[in-house]
């Protein structure tokens, strides 16, 4: 079962979207230098439909995403949820998962998804900002994952 235990509206974690950030617990992966230790604990609401129209309404017009921050213990849950968020929304929300898993798990897709983060945190590397980072963000067209990375690292001048 998914839970969250908080929320934010947030305009860096995908390039040009207005996204409902949702902040999952019961993170698996146990990142060295994790920013959000808190959410190695099985905590908060219970995240579903009802939950999900509810933070939908709430928001409208106002966002044209919704990103699931974690949910790597239970990724057909996440994919359920954001096939949910594009049928309901007759595809006018995009959907987002940060994943601090390496690859997407043999029993999920990537058809729900607009975009997808892979990867663990790991401190010596850094986020998606760090041009040495292990991370990889990817823009979804159809089954194709194109990464797109580089749009979070600024340029010198």
């Amino acid at each position: 079962m998914l839970r969250f235990v908080s929320y934010d509206i947030v305009f860096q974690e995908v390039p040009g979207e207005t996204t409902l950030a949702i902040h999952l617990s019961n993170c698996p992966n146990r990142c060295k230098g994790c920013h959000s230790p808190s959410l190695m604990e099985d905590t908060g609401e219970v995240l579903d439909e009802t939950a999900l129209t509810d933070l939908m309404k709430k928001y409208g017009q106002a966002i044209t995403c919704i990103c699931f921050m974690g949910g790597d213990a239970a990724p057909q849950e996440i994919e359920q949820l954001a096939a949910f968020v594009r049928r309901t929304t007759q595809n006018r929300l995009k959907t987002a998962w940060y994943s601090g898993k390496q690859h997407i798990p043999a029993t999920c897709s990537c058809r729900h998804f607009d975009y997808i983060k892979l990867g663990p945190y790991m401190e010596a590397l850094g986020g998606l900002d760090s041009a040495q980072t292990n991370q990889r963000f990817y823009r979804i067209k159809g089954t194709e994952m194109i990464e797109i990375s580089a749009c979070f690292r600024k340029t010198e001048r």
